[in-house]
């Protein structure tokens, strides 16, 4: 069992934007409400109110769409327009393929979809706030492994109107349109930062720059801008932090099982497997020019690439280019004094990631009937996970945090999400199966229980409401008194336990559970996870070579470690 290649698709696939159905539009067409009308600097909108008094402003532009001779270039304002846009109705998605997560849902994994004027934005603001509210504001980036994902999968309503803050959904550039090193593209620059390889990035900046210049219409403080992302889209946090490109444009950053990797421009470009992507993709398509690149069609540019065994195209995801992320690297800048943007920042895993990916895997997982499903080794199925989702962790967590705090970054608090009620039927045991999984925390971010499509009645029970409910809010109140104040403290007025800063030397991670939260101390470390695999006699030496080989896999660098400690 090749279960290393599981661990590629965690470091890809990254968001249960995954299991999740885009929010769906309202059973009736939301019709324009006159209170919602606003003057940004491109033009009037107007937008509708929801059934909890949410007033809503879908699809707005906040870059000219990125076609043609605009492919692969820093992204240029939108174009103005006359009378009012009547903003009702999601964008559409960014081009992506579809994959192991979901397909299924009148699509097959490996279909093409979306377009590529997709850069728009959503605006939620709180009932009867107006352009001098002067709210916090709250600025979501999605997950989907930079290859996938929109943000009309998210629905942040709830959290606007319990905790009276303004929240932006984004989308950017995905796949080879977002992260793509090829020096054709680079010598054809029109400006500057044309030059860039993360265009996704400067997507995230340009709508970064858009709220700062409007977002005072719509109720928010545009010196009051928190920047939130789970899984790519808590990646796409730490990227912005560490950009010159974004410095001023937010005020605190919150990283929700984010990775802090990146790769070099040298190697995307000349490097070996999934490095070179965009020289091999050109290659195949017969496209060397610019000109010729730019010419590809999606289905062309799409089948240039290779497709991994969960659908995910294969391709480096944050790339060291010098102009959108210094050319040093993103672990490099949170471990330099002075090397990231000077905000506070939560970073936080969820205790079981990697079940998530386990989950949909057919070498781990019997699926009886398509529905029943059960692990075939359960208690190899949790050890692999332990130990994977501990060093999910120590890589964004542990680390990144220590390496800030010895730079005199102290303004640094952690989290680890422990829920783990998912219900059972029958076979099916959700809580054995998913526990804590990567990105089950969202629904909790967002108060807002919907998540895994027809699995979501057992996952979040009837019966476990009242409780499920109560960290919901906690949750929600601790983000929100950090976008207000930049320390979750206590959640604001709800007085809960007192979240403290990163302790340097021994890190101290705020634990969030169903019947209260409490701390847990002391850092992990790669050597301490390399010698308990070594010491670990409750698996054979098989299972023991297939967990090295799946660490391997997320850190080469030690990999002849995991393997010579899984031989002991």
């Amino acid at each position: 069992m090749k279960t290393g290649r599981i661990f590629v698709a965690a470091a890809l696939a990254a968001g249960l934007a995954a299991c999740a159905k885009p929010a769906t539009e309202p059973d009736a067409p939301p019709k324009p409400a006159a209170e919602t009308l606003r003057t940004t600097a491109e033009g009037d909108v107007i937008g509708f109110v929801d059934d909890k008094g949410v007033q809503t402003w879908r699809g707005i532009p906040f870059a000219a769409p990125p076609v043609g001779d605009l492919r692969w270039r820093a992204p240029r304002p939108p174009a103005a327009w006359k009378g009012w846009r009547e903003t009702l109705n999601f964008a559409a998605k960014c081009p992506q393929l579809t994959n192991v997560f979901n397909a299924g849902e009148g699509a097959q994994a490996g279909d093409l979809q979306g377009s590529e004027d997709c850069l728009y934005l959503n605006v939620y603001a709180p009932p009867k706030s107006t352009g001098s509210s002067k709210l916090p504001v709250m600025v979501f980036i999605h997950g989907g492994g930079n290859v996938w994902g929109s943000a009309s999968q998210y629905d942040p309503s709830n959290l606007v109107a319990n905790e009276n803050v303004v929240v932006v959904t984004v989308q950017y550039r995905l796949g080879p349109l977002g992260w793509f090193a090829h020096e054709a593209i680079r010598d054809s620059a029109a400006a500057p930062h044309d030059k860039a390889a993360n265009f996704g990035t400067l997507d995230l900046v340009a709508a970064l720059q858009w709220v700062k210049a409007n977002i005072g219409v719509f109720g928010g403080d545009p010196a009051l801008v928190t920047i939130f992302g789970e899984s790519a889209g808590g990646q796409n946090v730490a990227t912005l932090v560490a950009s010159p490109l974004a410095r001023d444009l937010f005020s605190r950053a919150i990283i929700q099982s984010g990775l802090f990797d990146s790769t070099p421009l040298a190697r995307a470009e000349n490097g070996e497997a999934e490095a070179n992507a965009a020289r091999k993709a050109a290659e195949r398509a017969g496209a060397e020019t610019a000109d010729a690149l730019r010419a590809l069609s999606l289905e062309a540019l799409f089948a240039a690439y290779e497709v991994n065994e969960g659908g995910y195209l294969t391709m480096p995801l944050v790339i060291e280019d010098g102009v959108a992320l210094p050319e040093t690297g993103l672990r490099a800048a949170f471990a330099a004094k002075g090397g990231i943007n000077a905000v506070p920042i939560i970073t936080g895993v969820n205790r079981d990631e990697m079940k998530l990916f386990q989950f949909v895997d057919p070498r781990l997982v019997n699926r009886w009937f398509g529905v029943l499903l059960f692990a075939k080794n359960q208690k190899f199925y949790d050890r692999l996970a332990e130990y994977q989702s501990r060093l999910w962790r120590i890589r964004s967590v542990d680390e990144p945090a220590s390496a800030m705090a010895a730079a005199g970054h102290l303004d640094v608090y952690a989290y680890r999400f422990d829920w783990d009620e998912g219900g059972r039927f029958l076979l099916t045991d959700l809580k054995k199966l998913l526990g804590a999984a990567h990105a089950i925390e969202i629904p909790f971010v967002f108060n807002k229980f919907k998540l895994l499509g027809r699995l979501d009645p057992l996952m979040f029970q009837e019966k476990d409401a009242a409780a499920r409910e109560e960290l919901s809010r906690a949750m929600g109140a601790y983000w929100a008194a950090f976008a207000r104040g930049g320390d979750p403290g206590t959640g604001g007025p709800r007085e809960l336990a007192q979240w403290p800063r990163w302790r340097t030397g021994g890190g101290t991670l705020m634990r969030l559970d169903a019947g209260g939260r409490d701390l847990l101390t002391g850092a992990d470390t790669v050597d301490q996870l390399i010698a308990d695999l070594a010491a670990d006699r409750s698996l054979s030496a098989k299972q023991r070579a297939i967990i090295a080989e799946a660490l391997g896999v997320w850190l080469p660098e030690r990999k002849a470690d995991f393997a010579a400690a899984a031989a002991r």
